[in-house]
């Protein structure tokens, strides 16, 4: 385990000391984590352990001290919105759709405009996930939530992030639709998108992770590959396993 977090591709995201609260409830003690160019980073832990909270403090959404460096740039303190247009996305467990808008209005809402040469087009979104295709008129909320799920992540890449942070996309859905999930993530990385997966299934995690962390009460207990997470019983035994 290293000390310092360590991005092999070049720093990206670089999360400093960084505290967060809820009220008067301290949540995060000194977090310390990369995300490297192309990368795709799995944060890992029990409910409660405070992945979500990092990543909503990374996205401005959580009162937090410290420093969240993304492109070089301080970020920390800036509203959500702002960080948005530094090039980070963000897709929340909460899976929030626009209920009433059909799946291309709720993409066109996630589109960036006026951008040159986009990395990615409704086509795209239609081809990796051929289900949108097929309900491209639909109201979103009468979709299925592995649909809705597919929906987010999509809408979110609309927008063209250099980052993208995704916090349990796989919460409820059927194996099928992890398996996707899981190969829509691997595209990603190959478009050159870093990504920051908040994660409980560990299966998944691993299989398309190149780094991963381990949270326990509000802190890294852990730092390092899959294959060093896969051997390591007793973090999983302490830290991860039900």
């Amino acid at each position: 385990m290293s000390a310092q977090p360590v991005a092999a591709a070049g720093d990206l995201l670089r999360v400093g000391s960084l505290h967060a609260y809820y009220g008067q409830s301290h949540i995060l003690h000194g977090v310390d984590m990369a995300v490297g160019s192309g990368e795709i980073v799995a944060l890992l832990g029990r409910n409660g352990s405070g992945r979500s909270t990092a990543v909503k403090t990374v996205m401005g959404l959580v009162r937090g001290t410290g420093s969240v460096r993304f492109k070089g740039q301080e970020i920390l303190g800036k509203r959500a919105y702002e960080i948005a247009h530094c090039g980070i996305g963000y897709v929340p467990e909460s899976r929030d759709i626009f209920p009433k808008l059909t799946v291309h209005q709720n993409l066109m809402l996630g589109e960036k405009r006026g951008q040159q040469n986009p990395r990615w087009s409704f086509d795209d979104m239609y081809r990796m996930f051929p289900r949108l295709k097929e309900r491209e008129h639909t109201e979103a909320g009468v979709m299925s939530g592995g649909e809705q799920q597919m929906l987010t992540l999509c809408r979110t890449l609309m927008g063209d992030p250099d980052l993208i942070m995704i916090d349990e996309p796989t919460e409820g859905l059927a194996p099928k639709i992890v398996e996707l999930v899981g190969e829509y993530l691997l595209e990603l990385r190959k478009r050159g998108v870093s990504v920051l997966l908040v994660e409980q299934k560990l299966t998944i995690a691993l299989e398309v992770s190149q780094r991963c962390y381990v949270m326990g009460h509000g802190q890294i207990v852990f730092d390092g590959t899959p294959a060093e997470l896969r051997g390591n019983a007793n973090v999983r035994k302490e830290w991860l396993e039900v």
